[in-house]
């Protein structure tokens, strides 16, 4: 691909995420911080103690992620699907129950890069599976399950390009 189709790509995903809510992009930022193990989400993200058991309880719901990356990567194969879909079902539910994701588009966006590519066809059905739970609170589960289009829950195809935009903490300067 061109430089200048890289380039507009990665602008139509700064986009995308300029788009969620102030507390969506905090969230997928600390989820990338732990799903990745860029950096010490506790320094990052903990500003009470709270947050701080919140990101203790993300880092024990991510260790399935390392694994969950190799597992799966032919949608036409059934080895290994219901070890995988339950492990994502399950990471789903916990993002999904903190409450700080609103919609399928936050959540794509965040497990796009948190799994990579190859796992765009199952997101839909494991996010529709983790909001129907009844560990999301019915109000939320409304809101939820309303925010997937038709389009995103029924697609003939998906793209198989890796996202090339992961966005980051970035430190406030002193005046």
């Amino acid at each position: 691909m061109s430089r200048t189709g890289t380039a507009s790509l990665t602008i139509s995903e700064l986009r995308e995420f300029a788009e969620f809510t102030p507390c969506e992009q905090r969230y997928i930022k600390r989820s990338l911080d732990v799903g990745l193990g860029r950096r010490d989400a506790f320094k990052l993200w903990a500003r009470s103690d709270d947050e701080a058991t919140s990101i203790r309880r993300q880092y024990i719901a991510y260790q399935d992620l390392r694994p969950m990356r190799s597992m799966l990567h032919e949608e036409d194969g059934l080895d290994g699907l219901g070890e995988f879909f339950a492990k994502l079902v399950r990471v789903t539910t916990f993002d999904l129950a903190q409450g700080r994701l609103a919609s399928f588009c936050a959540y794509r966006f965040l497990y796009e890069r948190l799994l990579g590519a190859w796992s765009r066809p199952w997101l839909p059905g494991a996010f529709c599976g983790a909001a129907a739970l009844p560990q999301i609170r019915p109000e939320r589960r409304k809101l939820l399950l309303h925010s997937i289009s038709e389009a995103a829950a029924t697609a003939p195809g998906w793209s198989d390009r890796e996202p090339s935009f992961y966005p980051e903490w970035v430190e406030k300067e002193a005046a």
